[in-house]
């Protein structure tokens, strides 16, 4: 065999190897959007980001929650207020993250915020990256699915009323990059502003 194909056969043998990686890598989770809104139009403006629990306001995991949020935002032309008392608008994000066994169903997307016909509460709290998420010793962490979850809740500071609401679920394999919990928020942030305001009451999956 001369050299010339030695080096044909090896670097094919590489690109194989580069195709068996990819082949085996897990796919990109879909996320899981429920939105409501007032079926009006929503002018952007002036917006401030607020965690659903106050105290979280000063916290390094809510501050980069914020940043993601206010990203797409900007992106639909908002313009994201340095301060909490400076803008009518008012976006009030919750992140939480949960484990569980792969094979379990995961819970419903709830919504309820106060828009058609919702409670006017959150239902679920916790928020923060990381929170409450173990792994029993000894048992591999891709027997498990990490399900983080995102709601958003934009409002009037002047009379509290609730004007569009959104929440965006993603479930992945706990060892996998998109179960980093960075990543999974951009995820579901991109997901959850697609086409915004989207259709109201209506789940859709996003790939």
């Amino acid at each position: 065999m001369n050299r010339t194909m030695t080096r044909s056969l090896a670097r094919w043998s590489g690109l194989g190897a580069l195709a068996l990686l990819a082949a085996c890598a897990s796919p990109r989770p879909d996320t899981r959007v429920t939105r409501f809104h007032l079926n009006q139009p929503i002018a952007p403006g002036q917006i401030a980001i607020e965690p659903r629990d106050p105290r979280q306001a000063g916290g390094l995991e809510f501050a980069a929650n914020a940043r993601i949020v206010a990203a797409e935002l900007t992106r639909l032309g908002f313009r994201v207020a340095p301060g909490i008392a400076a803008s009518e608008l008012v976006a009030v994000v919750d992140v939480t993250r949960t484990t569980r066994e792969s094979g379990v169903e995961p819970p419903p997307v709830s919504v309820g915020l106060g828009v058609g016909g919702g409670s006017g509460g959150y239902r679920r709290g916790g928020l923060g990256l990381g929170g409450g998420i173990s792994f029993p010793v000894g048992k591999a962490k891709s027997r498990y699915v990490t399900m983080t979850e995102m709601k958003v809740l934009l409002k009037r500071r002047s009379d509290g009323t609730a004007i569009w609401e959104g929440t965006a679920q993603q479930a992945a394999r706990s060892d996998a990059a998109m179960a980093d919990a960075a990543t999974a928020v951009r995820a579901l942030a991109a997901a959850l502003f697609q086409g915004f305001p989207g259709e109201s009451g209506r789940t859709v999956t996003v790939k």
